[in-house]
């Protein structure tokens, strides 16, 4: 396979991970329409801009954690949530969030996702 073709692709034998990107996928429907783009590392949600990121870091480094949802938004969020928070340009604070279970989905993280979604317009 040269490339994921779906989400049940990348997350192929990884059940928790597909699970986590469904309560994802669920949340950003709940905020609007928006494309899905799958690639061979990870599910991209956007509008004009990505804006929401699932990916399975197990691909990639020693790692438990099932998935990660990178938000993408135009400032730095403070919480302890966050595994880490960079910023990949000027205009751009990536937020990187540790998935273990669907209902770390919760309100919080819904609420970021708007505000992600509102700025990838």
């Amino acid at each position: 396979m040269s490339g994921a073709r779906g989400p049940a692709d990348l997350f192929a034998n990884h059940p928790d991970g597909l699970a986590l990107y469904e309560a994802v996928a669920r949340a950003v429907a709940a905020v609007g329409e928006a494309e899905v783009r799958t690639t061979k590392s990870q599910i991209a949600f956007r509008r004009r801009r990505g804006f929401a990121f699932v990916w399975r870091p197990g691909q990639y480094v020693d790692s438990d954690v099932p998935a990660v949802l990178s938000i993408a938004l135009p400032e730095r969020i403070e919480s302890d949530r966050f595994k880490e928070v960079v910023r990949p340009s000027p205009r751009i604070w990536m937020h990187h969030l540790e998935l273990r279970a669907p209902d770390a989905i919760d309100a919080e993280v819904c609420n970021w996702l708007k505000a992600a979604y509102r700025a990838a317009g």
